[in-house]
């Protein structure tokens, strides 16, 4: 196949491997194989995962990640394979090859593509050695002490309209530990409603399209930074989180982007044993966890409010123990007083 009707066959199939459920981290992964392809001059029913792994581990990233970019490739293909839609592009391809002018030839090539995909995603044939870790560096995943979120909450400060907002973003995502993506999505009728007569927030469209409330507990206290923070932007309806122009008097139109409130986090760093530190948002959702399961909170409660579909996602979120509440507690008896009897060099006896 010439390198001119391998980029035509990526350029016209590209679309078709990007066509995915809603699903971010699916179409990242994928967008990033279909790039690949192209700078490489490679055929989409021609995938060398092989390559494509070895490209991954090359710019750094992790086995786990790789693994996980493969398994998405993979079953992407599987899908493709199955389609008859893909048969029918592969015949037009045939059409195009010297040599397969007979149906025969054609269905023998398609056959033969078929094949060739199915054993490529075979993954086998690019394998990824993952370590599985049973505990986690704090480093890895941070989840802040109770004194660390309370000095994060505190830094913006409130004697600004910016630092105000700041200040109420912050506070929420420690307050109910919802995702960025979710909290750029609030809507002021989102606030206060109600889950067994106590109040709560409503999450109207989370991962996986999934509606949830979220009650505020002893943490409603959040809701007066917000309070305030909505008075002071004016705002009666709609989002809940604008952007603030540099003149600090005037919102910009529509919602927080969730880089904007990655961008927000990462501007107030904190002192974390002796060094300054940058918060990201899913970090203030693992404290979440972390600090509620710690109060003695169930962790099915936990997951609920995260909106995880899987308990164990949720402890992972949860994360390594300390060391002193993973010591054992006195479970047996034994009398030590009676080794004090003992001779100091014990015999042995013949038998």
């Amino acid at each position: 196949m010439t390198s001119n009707l391998a980029a035509a066959v990526i350029n016209d199939t590209s679309s078709a491997i990007l066509q995915v459920p809603d699903n971010k981290d699916a179409k990242y992964r994928l967008g990033r194989f279909v790039a690949w392809l192209g700078e490489t001059g490679r055929a989409w029913h021609e995938p060398d995962l092989a390559a494509y792994r070895d490209h991954l581990l090359r710019q750094g990233k992790a086995p786990a990640t790789v693994s996980a970019h493969l398994s998405t490739i993979r079953g992407r293909y599987a899908r493709l394979v199955k389609n008859d839609e893909t048969r029918t592009a592969l015949y037009t391809l045939a059409a195009k090859l010297p040599g397969h002018s007979t149906p025969a030839d054609a269905k023998a090539f398609v056959d033969e593509t078929v094949t060739r995909i199915q054993n490529a995603i075979d993954a086998k044939q690019a394998p990824v050695k993952v370590t599985t870790k049973q505990d986690r560096a704090d480093s890895e995943h941070r989840r802040l002490t109770s004194k660390q979120a309370s000095a994060l909450l505190a830094t913006p400060g409130v004697d600004t309209l910016a630092g105000l907002r700041d200040t109420a973003v912050i506070g929420m995502l420690l307050c109910t530990g919802i995702r960025e993506a979710e909290l750029s999505g609030l809507d002021v009728g989102d606030l206060r409603q109600k889950m067994g007569g106590k109040m709560a927030l409503r999450i109207r469209e989370g991962k996986g399209k999934k509606q949830r409330l979220v009650p505020y507990g002893e943490l409603d206290w959040v809701l007066a930074i917000v309070d305030r923070w909505l008075a002071g932007a004016g705002i009666e309806v709609g989002p809940v989180f604008r952007g603030v122009y540099k003149n600090g008097y005037r919102l910009r139109p529509g919602q927080l982007s969730v880089r904007a409130i990655e961008y927000i986090l990462a501007s107030y760093p904190i002192m974390i044993s002796g060094h300054l530190v940058t918060v990201a948002p899913h970090d203030c959702r693992r404290t979440y966890a972390r600090r509620l399961y710690e109060a003695g909170m169930d962790v099915v409660a936990i997951q609920q409010n995260l909106g995880h579909a899987h308990l164990k996602t949720t402890l992972g979120y949860i994360g390594t123990l300390d060391a002193d509440k993973r010591q054992p507690p006195k479970v047996y008896d034994f009398d030590l007083a009676k080794l004090n009897g003992l001779p100091k060099k014990a015999r042995l006896i013949a038998g």
